[in-house]
């Protein structure tokens, strides 16, 4: 994954889901289920720095004038 372009976090997560479906069915020989878990970390990996990446552009944008952040009520019905 790191010379490859980085797949979008809804791809990324879609692929993990199909690695872990893998590994659970039992069917893979030792060197392809570890060769699926390290990609597997690779994604996780992945999909925690875009989520980190996410929550921080949302406290920026959530943040008072003097950049502090605001936490507000969430309303589903707006």
């Amino acid at each position: 994954m790191a010379t490859k372009a980085k797949p979008s976090f809804e791809k990324a997560i879609n692929d993990l889901e199909k690695i872990v479906k893998a590994l659970e069915s039992g069917d893979l020989s030792l060197e392809k289920a570890l060769q699926k878990f390290e990609v597997g970390i690779q994604l996780s990996r992945y999909c925690s720095e875009t989520l980190d990446e996410a929550e921080k552009r949302v406290n920026l944008l959530m943040a008072d004038e003097s950049g502090r952040p605001q936490e507000k009520p969430f309303d589903a019905d707006v």
